[in-house]
């Protein structure tokens, strides 16, 4: 497959390599499918079929088609880094199926290369999220993780980190033991390759599932960690935020607490500084974090003060939620320009 074709600073990132499958809904048909408006649940396998079925009979003589849409956390940060004009690249697990297929053509045709080839012959098929969309703009996801979840050591080749400077990792992955070790390999080789590793805490639910584990990655093997004030006091157990950041920055060189509509704190080396959020309506607030980390890792990884890298990811993250989707619409860098942060 072929790489990106941006240059400058290189990025890596491991995630969930999950399909977007979107369709437009009705109120009364989310009750009658028995799907929990509003929320993200997982699902088995037998569950996601159903529900993708029932998407396909709904729209089957109609013309607003369920959309497939190259998805995933630390996938649509990295889409939002190469728009950006950074060099990506993303380690994640697809079958030798039509989605899986479909998924490694989007993220390549998106710029970002796609490490793994398909995984031909899999009792598991590749991973998707169902997502039926009411008329208020409300997202009801359905996450089946299929072979996503699979992902392990020998997925991470110590090839693809050549050059690089960043890894950019995804919590919701660190719940199997194959994750973890792929993580730990993959940390291993960025900081061999004389670059920075990074996660996203992803949830609180995934921290207080994996605490101690979380703990011992953050302080041994991350050099920068991004998470929102519930994930950072679940991380240490505490209710009072500043205890919560005080303990991570013992741990961690560079810290970033998101705070929803509120300030974003930055700290590293010592130095505190906060990133001005600009309040706006969101229209759909899925990828919000995602882009933020995308705006951030650019800032970060150009070089960019504390403070624009931050700025930048608030930046990424008030776009992302004015329209539906996870992944930028507009140019960024034009926004940045148009702040003169670059």
């Amino acid at each position: 497959m072929t790489s990106s074709p941006n240059e400058g600073p290189y990025v890596v990132g491991i995630g969930n390599a999950v399909m977007d499958i979107i369709a437009p809904t009705e109120e009364a048909r989310l009750a009658q499918l028995g799907i929990t408006k509003g929320i993200m649940q997982l699902v088995d396998r037998g569950r996601s079929e159903y529900l993708m079925a029932a998407q396909a009979d709904d729209h089957s003589s109609r013309r607003d088609q369920a959309r497939m849409v190259a998805g995933g956390s630390v996938a649509n940060t990295l889409a939002g880094i190469g728009g950006l004009g950074l060099r990506t690249a993303f380690i994640g697990c697809v079958a030798d199926d039509e989605i899986g297929r479909l998924y490694a053509g989007q993220t390549e045709g998106a710029g970002t290369r796609f490490v793994n080839a398909p995984v031909a012959g899999s009792d598991l098929p590749s991973s998707r999220t169902i997502i039926f969309v009411t008329p208020d703009g409300e997202r009801s996801m359905n996450t089946y993780l299929g072979i996503s979840a699979e992902l392990g050591p020998d997925d991470v080749a110590a090839e693809v980190f050549d050059g690089a400077g960043w890894l950019f990792l995804e919590g919701y992955l660190f719940d199997k033991p194959k994750g973890k070790a792929a993580f730990l390999k993959a940390t291993d080789e960025i900081h061999r390759a004389g670059g920075q590793a990074g996660i996203a805490l992803s949830d609180p639910f995934c921290v207080d599932r994996h605490r101690d584990d979380f703990r011992q990655l953050v302080a041994d093997r991350m050099d920068y960690v991004i998470g929102n004030v519930h994930e950072w006091q679940a991380l240490y157990q505490v209710e009072d935020l500043e205890e919560a950041l005080r303990l991570a920055v013992a741990d961690c060189g560079t810290v970033i607490c998101t705070r929803s509509g509120e300030d974003a704190i930055l700290i590293r080396d010592g130095e505190r500084v906060t990133a001005p959020v600009h309040r706006v309506v969101p229209v759909d607030a899925t990828g919000a974090g995602d882009q933020f980390a995308a705006g951030l890792i650019f800032g970060l990884a150009s070089g960019r003060p504390l403070q624009v890298a931050g700025r930048m990811g608030c930046i990424a993250a008030a776009e992302v939620i004015g329209h539906v989707g996870p992944r930028p619409e507009t140019d960024i860098r034009a926004l940045f320009r148009a702040e003169g942060l670059v």
